[in-house]
């Protein structure tokens, strides 16, 4: 049978004392005497007793715990942000735990009320595509849990926010199609009512404007995840327009290398006839052939920067607080999928 974990009431039956006089000792009181401190703790070391850390917290106000919602775990993206996050709150001696919304608003909102059961500290969020109301963040942040939105925007909702310049990345990436020659430039979008999204497709569109250009609507589709499978489908349309595109800018890498595997299997050639951008400098990106030509973002500052800011909160305990709005700059990182500059 399996043994249960040793508790401070048996240490204080064998040694004779009271419960409280064992945790007294164990917190090094100095109403405690040296010999009785002395025996609790050998005592405790024989037995293998640990502190139940929930209690302990309860005690404390604190569980030195912090929840981390994102979309999804897997992709190097929120990968890495989960590292800056960890990087930072390991210096403080806090622990993450982590949970993906798999880009359910239902699980989201699941998982915030399972997090604020644990008494968590504080929140991270990342919201998911389908998240287009915020009354459960409003919940949350009036019960007085601090909150930090990061990498995906959450409009009127009043919180600390970090999040990556997407408007300055695709305009610089379009810009630079613009400067190389080409002349019908296409915008792989994703869900409408993501900021991400739509702050890529402006960035899109202002640099054709800018630069003289008529939009085309024909050459903007919208696909409803971020898979090489959605880029698959809207390379197919594209392609399969009577004037077909000599660019395209997609939403994200992974639907950029699905675009490109249609492209090859059609046998054009990239960037001599037709020119391919990236956004996110997934590490994959410079492997493929020819090497894709991608929207860098500083992915581990989005997690340093927002944990920080977090624990700035959690530790101070600040009143009278104006939310921070950070925005990080993007960086067209250029290979051999578009053609170089004349």
């Amino acid at each position: 049978m399996k043994r249960r974990p040793s508790t401070i009431t048996d240490i204080a039956k064998a040694l004779n004392v009271s419960a409280s006089t064992v945790s007294r000792a164990l917190h090094d009181s100095p109403s405690i005497s040296q010999e009785t401190k002395d025996a609790v703790i050998a005592l405790a070391k024989q037995l293998n007793y640990q502190p139940n850390m929930l209690a302990v917290s309860l005690l404390n106000k604190k569980t030195k715990t912090i929840g981390v919602i994102v979309p999804e775990i897997t992709s190097y993206f929120f990968a890495t942000v989960i590292s800056g996050v960890q990087d930072m709150v390991e210096e403080a001696n806090y622990k993450l735990i982590i949970c993906q919304s798999n880009e359910s608003f239902e699980e989201e909102k699941k998982l915030i009320e399972t997090l604020s059961l644990g008494r968590v500290d504080g929140f991270l969020i990342s919201p998911s595509s389908k998240t287009t109301n915020f009354e459960h963040l409003e919940k949350l942040r009036a019960s007085g849990n601090p909150v930090v939105v990061f990498d995906r925007d959450c409009p009127n909702f009043e919180a600390d926010k970090v999040l990556v310049d997407d408007y300055d990345g695709a305009f610089q990436a379009v810009d630079y199609l613009v400067k190389t020659g080409c002349q019908r430039i296409a915008h792989i979008t994703g869900p409408k009512n993501l900021t991400t999204c739509q702050h890529r497709k402006a960035g899109y569109l202002d640099a054709l404007k800018k630069n003289g250009r008529t939009v085309n609507p024909d050459y903007i589709t919208e696909v409803e995840g971020f898979t090489s499978e959605d880029g698959e489908e809207a390379a197919k349309k594209l392609l399969d327009l009577d004037t077909p595109p000599d660019a395209i800018f997609a939403i994200n890498d992974a639907v950029a290398i699905g675009a490109m595997a249609v492209i090859r299997e059609k046998g054009i050639h990239i960037p001599e006839e037709i020119s391919l951008v990236g956004f996110d400098d997934e590490p994959y990106s410079k492997y493929f052939k020819p090497s894709l030509t991608s929207v860098w973002q500083p992915v581990y500052d989005l997690g340093m920067l927002s944990s920080r800011i977090l624990m700035n909160h959690i530790l101070n305990d600040l009143e009278d607080y104006n939310y921070r709005y950070e925005l990080l700059k993007p960086e067209l990182i250029i290979r051999n999928s578009s053609r170089p500059l004349p």
